[in-house]
């Protein structure tokens, strides 16, 4: 079964859930929405790549939208906020530990070989990482590895 196609069932299931599912039903309108509207502008049909990376982008801004809630000192929001996370966590791949990252990173770094910088190793890692890891979290890990 597709991601779209579980999105799709899942809606169903939170509809009829009532109050039970109404976090669940707005997040995943709300994903769906997005895949529409990427649809629509690209003129293209989206897999389940293309999927998880609107998935990751809206994870990505809720996991911004955390931190400042949480230095606002808004907690009504930050409980909802980690309620729609947990939402869309069921939805990406599993994420993939620190140590996993090191190792693909330094792999990068072997294949790179003489020509080694930021953008090169990043070129080789962002694909293994994709959709199951925060791009910041990589990106510092590069950063450190290359310090070395």
């Amino acid at each position: 079964m597709s991601l779209k196609d579980q999105l799709k069932t899942d809606m169903k299931e939170a509809m009829k859930a009532r109050e039970a599912g109404k976090v669940a039903l707005s997040v995943i309108r709300m994903v769906n929405s997005a895949i529409r509207n990427t649809e629509i502008n690209e003129k293209i049909e989206l897999d389940d790549d293309g999927v998880i990376t609107i998935l990751a982008k809206e994870m990505k801004s809720r996991h911004d939208s955390l931190a400042e809630f949480k230095k606002g000192g808004r907690e009504d929001l930050v409980l909802q906020t980690q309620a729609e996370m947990d939402v869309l966590a069921n939805y990406l791949p599993k994420q993939l530990e620190e140590e996993e990252i090191r190792k693909i990173v330094a792999e990068a770094i072997l294949a790179c070989g003489d020509d080694v910088n930021m953008g090169n190793v990043m070129r080789h890692v962002m694909p293994s990482t994709k959709g199951k890891a925060d791009g910041k979290l990589v990106s510092d890990i590069v950063k450190e590895m290359l310090a070395k």
